[in-house]
Order: structure tokens, then C-alpha cells, then sequence
């Protein structure tokens, strides 16, 4: 027997249903010896039953505050917004460690209340390369959302309409598919999106539910480092109906668009996806918006001067368009770090995390510590 006890937390976020553990990799973890507690949750896309059959201890919703403090509290995305210090290792996904709004914050919760965030963007291999990572069905859902905005926009005055989770990538494809259609119909000729960050995780879930969806390809432009290290802003994105930016930013790099090269009246383009949703990093090279756009308001208006009207989805939580098997994929990946948690503190995947969360920490003003 491990000793170890996991407490999977239920999420807070508005409309997210994906889920850290599946009853898959929660029953190989009991297999293996774990302890495993599930909050009941009325938005997970797995229901509370599925978690049961497979040997969980159900217990409600929010009690991992009054967890014992050496419980391991798994979750997601972003834990609410309030201020008392955190006593356990948490592992989750924090957005705190790029400077964004508000980091301070966030972070100094766990050293006030000697607690350990793992943060799961972090969790990387020997090779610097994620154990796991939610960016193909990010990629995939983003670019979905950016089709079927292209579409709308071409027939309606009025914003694009909230979306709501799809129980499975067939029926998205066929909303896709069936939005195409309208538009093409629309312009006579099927979009051309530049997909940036190609040739990773999220860029490859992009072009492939492009080809899914039955886009030509060579209507499909893939970008990857090589073609932006001359440096933007780029007018290959202009001529495009659609960008797709799937990088991940750990620098500043020139801006990929910014206001004065979207002014022209050569300008195409009228949708961007911003997946990789750095909205509020000063490194953004997307700076043409400030706002973070949600399945019930997919997108925010950027201020143009001239036609066509763009706008910008840039929505952090993209694969939970698709819970159920974005929820599987990414535990899948997960569960040989987490089948390594009996011993952590001696596991190099968690050994950098922690080192990572310990060099975090010392970067923050002396007044949050307090």
C-alpha cells in the first residue's frame, strides 16, 4: 500500500467539464494501492456513479479544504479566487508562473500556508517535453469554433451564439462540416486558415480537424518556427480568412498581427483563434484584444477600420468542448506521473516541478508573503 491519498477536487470554472482523473486511471491508481476520493460534481462530463463502480469514496463537493493536510488535491484549472493560505500539494494547472494578472496572488497562497503547487503545464520530461497535455483537442476544438465563427459571420449581423460541450468529436464534425457548407456557399470558395505552432500538440489537433472537416489542403497553411523566425507582423495572416495560434510562449517575440497591419484593405482575414490564450501575458503576440472569451461569449470584436469585421475566440479551456475524450487522452498520459506519487519527492518529473514551484516563489514581493 502507498500511504498516498489522492482527493480529486470538483471544478469551479464556469462550464468546464473535463476532469484531471477518469474511473480508468482511478481505478489503476486504486490497483495500485492509492486512496482515492472523488467529490460529487454536477458538471464533470463523467458522472458521479462511474467513479463509484470502479471503487472511489464519493465525498462532497468542496471539502478538500478540510482535507487532512496530507492529501495530494488534484484538480484542473484555476482553484476561486479568495485568500487563505493552502496547506496541501496541489497539482493542477495555476496560470501563475508567466507574470499574468494577478500571479502574486495566486502563488503566494501556497507558501503562506507551506503547501506545494505541481503545476501540471509544468510537469515535463528529462527532455523539457510535457508528460501530458490537453493541447491536441485545444488545437482541435479552437480551430472547430474558428470555422464555424467564419461561417457566421458571413450570414449573421449579430455575434456567434455560446456553445456548449459535445458529447463526441463526430458531432462536432458535423456541425463544422454543415457551417462550411454555409459559408462557402456564401463566398463561393472554402476558408484558407494559417495554422501557427503546426507542427505540436495543439497545431496538429488544428489541422487535423481541418482536414476532417473537409477543408482542401492546400487551403490549410501550417506554420511553425522556421516560417516565423523572420519576425512579424506577417501578411500571409491577412490574406487568410482564418488564424489559428497554437505556440507556446515562454519569451517575447515579435508580434504575429498587431492594429496597424490589420489596417489595409487587402485584409481577409476575419476570425482568430487564439488558443494558446496568453491574454493577459505582456508577451502576448496577439495584442490585438484584452478580453477572455467563454463558451457562453465565444468571442470579443477587434476594432478595425475597414471591412470585413474580425473578431477574436479566445477561449482558455477550449478541449472541454470535447470532456469526455480530452478528459481520457490526457489521463492516459497522466497516470504513469501519478502511479509515481507514493514516492515523489525522489521522482525527477516531480522533483522539477517542486523546484520550479521553489524558484517561483522566490521571485515574489516580500509583501505577499505576509
Amino acid at each position: 500500500m502507498s500511504g498516498i491519498t489522492l482527493h480529486l477536487r470538483s471544478e469551479c470554472k464556469a462550464l468546464e467539464h473535463r476532469s484531471a482523473l477518469t474511473p480508468t486511471t482511478t481505478k489503476a491508481l486504486l490497483d495500485a494501492g492509492y486512496t482515492v476520493r472523488i467529490e460529487r460534481s454536477p458538471e464533470r462530463i463523467f458522472d458521479d456513479a462511474e467513479f463509484e463502480a470502479v471503487g472511489a469514496t464519493l465525498v462532497p463537493e468542496n471539502t478538500w479544504r478540510e482535507a487532512p493536510a496530507d492529501h495530494i488535491i488534484l484538480g484542473l484549472k484555476e482553484l476561486p479566487e479568495e485568500d487563505f493560505p493552502l496547506k496541501h500539494v496541489h497539482i493542477q494547472f495555476a496560470h501563475c508562473y508567466k507574470n499574468q494578472g494577478g500571479w502574486e496572488s495566486v502563488l503566494s497562497r501556497f507558501p503562506r500556508g507551506n503547501g506545494t503547487l505541481l503545476d501540471l503545464e509544468f510537469l515535463v520530461d528529462e527532455r523539457g517535453r510535457r508528460v501530458a497535455a490537453y493541447g491536441f483537442h485545444a488545437g482541435f476544438a479552437g480551430a472547430a469554433l474558428a470555422l464555424e465563427n467564419w461561417a457566421w459571420q458571413l450570414t449573421h449581423s449579430e455575434p456567434f451564439p455560446g456553445v456548449t460541450a459535445y458529447p463526441n468529436e463526430t458531432a462536432l464534425i458535423a456541425d463544422v462540416r454543415k457551417a462550411i457548407a454555409e459559408g462557402a456557399a456564401k463566398t463561393g470558395s472554402q476558408p484558407r486558415i494559417l495554422v501557427i505552432g503546426a507542427l505540436g500538440r495543439c497545431g496538429s489537433g488544428a489541422v487535423e480537424l481541418c482536414r476532417r472537416a473537409g477543408i482542401p489542403e492546400d487551403n490549410i497553411v501550417k506554420w511553425d518556427m522556421a516560417e516565423t523566425a523572420k519576425g512579424g507582423p506577417f501578411k500571409e495572416i491577412i490574406e487568410s480568412d482564418i488564424f489559428v495560434n497554437c505556440i507556446y510562449l515562454n519569451s517575447k517575440i515579435p508580434s504575429f498581427v498587431d492594429y496597424e497591419s490589420l489596417d489595409t484593405a487587402d485584409r481577409k482575414l476575419s476570425v482568430i483563434c487564439d488558443v494558446s490564450a496568453d491574454t493577459t501575458n505582456p508577451n502576448n503576440p496577439v495584442p490585438v484584444y484584452t478580453v477572455a472569451t467563454t463558451f457562453d461569449k465565444p468571442t470579443v470584436p477587434v476594432e478595425v477600420k475597414q471591412e470585413p469585421k474580425l473578431s477574436v475566440i479566445s477561449i482558455d479551456h477550449l478541449p472541454s468542448l470535447l470532456p469526455r475524450e480530452a478528459s481520457e487522452a490526457f489521463g492516459n498520459d497522466l497516470l504513469p506521473s501519478l502511479l509515481e506519487l507514493k514516492d515523489w519527492k525522489n521522482v525527477p518529473v516531480w522533483q522539477r516541478a517542486e523546484k520550479l514551484f521553489q524558484d517561483k516563489v522566490a521571485t515574489l514581493p516580500k509583501e505577499y508573503l505576509q
